[in-house]
């Protein structure tokens, strides 16, 4: 019997494209099915994620995982045959998770704040930000991938977050390139990977978005 595999999402979410680009990687066949988060959502999402009630959810099977990087471990576990994303040492696999978690409580905070605010606030988040990729630099290396020659877990959750650089820029009037040129070449080199071009969405479609985002979250 095949798996049947369910992905709940909204387009522009960095957590749920972490989601599509490891399925992706993976060559697993899925259903989208996209939430009107701001609005109504729909009865298949309340009754998977009751107790946060957001996406992404991952049902496979008719059993839903919730949280991004749960879901994301789930689908290297699950399906450990194919381009794993975890490295198979117990220390290793240990420092990705860190620098996954890395990510969520340290990149994306001072990403979305370079946009929610104005004046001596937002400065601080620009400069927050490039020391969190200085750091993502150090761990990086010489390597072309997080996961070495190969996309491994942290490419995975900290890509999506990289597709919103030009908006990081255009509301903090400042260049990523130029200040951390190692990290954007890093991020070109996972945009070539079809896996993650093909499902992080167009830029031009996220500066439409841009202004009704801001006005549904009520900071404009």
């Amino acid at each position: 019997m095949a798996d049947e595999v369910v992905l709940l999402g909204f387009w522009p979410s960095t957590y749920a494209l972490r989601l599509r680009i490891a399925l992706a990687e993976k060559g697993i066949k899925y259903e989208y099915k996209e939430e009107d988060v701001y609005n109504i959502k729909s009865q298949l999402l309340l009754e998977s994620n009751p107790v946060h009630k957001k996406i992404p959810v991952l049902i496979h099977n008719g059993k839903p995982v919730n949280e991004s990087l749960i879901a994301l471990q789930y689908i290297d576990e699950t399906w450990n045959d194919k381009a794993p994303l975890l490295p198979s040492d117990p220390y290793l696999r240990s420092q990705a998770r860190f620098w996954a978690d890395f990510v969520d409580n340290k990149v994306a905070v001072f990403g979305r704040k370079i946009w929610m605010t104005k004046g001596d606030e937002q400065e601080e988040a620009k400069k927050g930000l490039l020391d969190c990729l200085e750091l993502l630099e150090g761990e990086l290396g010489e390597k072309p991938y997080f996961g070495g020659e190969a996309l491994g877990f942290v490419d995975v959750a900290l890509v999506p977050f990289y597709n919103w650089f030009s908006m990081y820029e255009k509301f903090g009037n400042f260049s990523i390139e130029a200040e951390r040129p190692q990290f954007v070449a890093w991020g070109k080199r996972c945009m070539l990977k079809e896996s993650v071009s093909k499902s992080l969405p167009d830029q031009q479609k996220l500066y439409d978005f841009f202004p009704q985002y801001k006005r549904i979250i009520g900071i404009e």
